[in-house]
């Protein structure tokens, strides 16, 4: 049996995950998404593949595993930026601003490259159950002020959000003018100026 640095196997394979992830998102992040193999990470950190298949099937399940774990955190920022304005254009600010910020940090630009990337559909459908409850918040704050078809006017706030992250992407250090105009844009249209 495998030496365990824990107290009990449970909290040994949790603390593994927790470095397998990490390691896979520095990965990406040194290296670009297409640097992501099972077979890279295990020489990263020293486990054979077999012992990696314990943890995923394929680098769809590894992709999908690095992006639900951050998705609690993700939607736990969302949910208390919404929490702090009491006016629909506030929350929709509030939600496009707290989307952005996280979309562009370097923790989470891992996790938001790889959904970006070709996945089988079971990882797909896995991340979009999880992006679900990041609308959550803003689907609700719609639905109180009466908005018509709040799920499907969150998934276009969420588009404008998505197309920004995009496009700070391409414009490094310009993320907050891009995200300026991504608020301007979800909340007064091509009518309105600053937020």
């Amino acid at each position: 049996m495998p030496k365990i640095s824990e107290p009990t196997v449970a909290e040994h394979r949790a603390r593994q995950l927790r470095t397998l992830l990490d390691a896979a998102r520095a990965l990406v992040a040194e290296e670009g998404i297409e640097a992501l193999s099972l077979a890279a990470l295990a020489r990263r950190v020293g486990l054979s593949r077999p012992s990696l298949y314990e943890y995923f099937r394929s680098r769809d399940d590894l992709v999908a595993a690095i992006v639900e774990e951050e998705l609690p955190r993700w939607a736990e920022l969302t949910e208390r930026a919404l929490s702090g304005p009491a006016d629909l254009v506030g929350k929709i600010e509030a939600y496009v601003r707290a989307q952005l910020v996280v979309m562009t940090d370097g923790r989470h630009a891992a996790a938001v490259a790889l959904v970006e990337h070709a996945l089988a559909e079971p990882a797909r459908e896995r991340i979009r159950d999880g992006h679900a409850m990041l609308m959550k918040p803003l689907v609700t704050a719609l639905a109180e002020a009466g908005v018509p078809d709040p799920g499907l006017r969150a998934e276009l706030v969420q588009g404008v959000v998505d197309a920004a992250a995009g496009a700070a992407q391409r414009r490094p250090g310009r993320a907050e003018a891009v995200i300026e105009a991504a608020v301007a844009q979800a909340v007064h249209g091509l009518g309105g100026g600053a937020s």
